[in-house]
């Protein structure tokens, strides 16, 4: 009973913790990644596709995102679907190519970002606390059924409290490593 309520903590904890990592690299840092087009859609062949499933992405530079449709006739739509996302750059066609240019960002964006990145942290740090909470309840429910002994409930709650503990780690280690990159110029 413990194990299964264990392995089921650990499991929903780490889902959570990946979630909150993929928020975060989505996140634009000043630096061209391929991951901050993660969660765009185009408009085209009839409906809306995550641009992965659309074209190649690439980072060449440091500043540069360079996207390579799988159809070249998609690259309109790629740019449209570009200019109207909420990520603040801009796209040209080029050719068969897709080229983004990624500026530099502003002190004011950057504490904006720091922020952000701050808040999706939290976001995930509660999200664990409520898995830890429904797996301590859980347990005392299954103590006052008494298919668990104390003892047995007392090491079921310290092993949860256990993978709480470092799956928060784990996002103030994604936090840190996000905010050191929105930081760096």
């Amino acid at each position: 009973m413990i194990d299964e309520v264990l392995k089921d903590q650990k499991s929903r904890m780490k889902a959570a913790v990946e979630s909150t990592a993929r928020e975060m690299a989505v996140i634009r840092t000043g630096k061209a990644s391929p991951a901050l087009l993660d969660n765009l859609r185009v408009e085209c062949w009839g409906g809306m596709h995550p641009i992965k499933q659309v074209a190649g992405i690439s980072a060449p530079e440091p500043r540069l995102i360079v996207i390579q449709p799988f159809d070249p006739s998609t690259s309109d739509a790629i740019v449209r679907a570009i200019q109207k996302s909420d990520l603040g750059l801009r796209a040209s066609a080029d050719g068969a190519l897709v080229r983004i240019p990624v500026p530099k960002l502003s002190d004011e964006r950057r504490q904006e970002l720091g922020r952000h990145v701050k808040k999706l942290a939290e976001q995930g740090r509660t999200a664990i606390r409520n898995i830890r909470r429904s797996g301590n309840d859980e347990l005392h429910k299954a103590r006052k059924n008494g298919d668990v002994t104390e003892d047995e409930e007392y090491r079921g709650l310290g092993e949860i409290q256990e993978a709480a503990d470092q799956a928060i780690a784990e996002i103030d280690r994604f936090l840190e490593a996000k905010e050191n990159e929105i930081l760096e110029v």
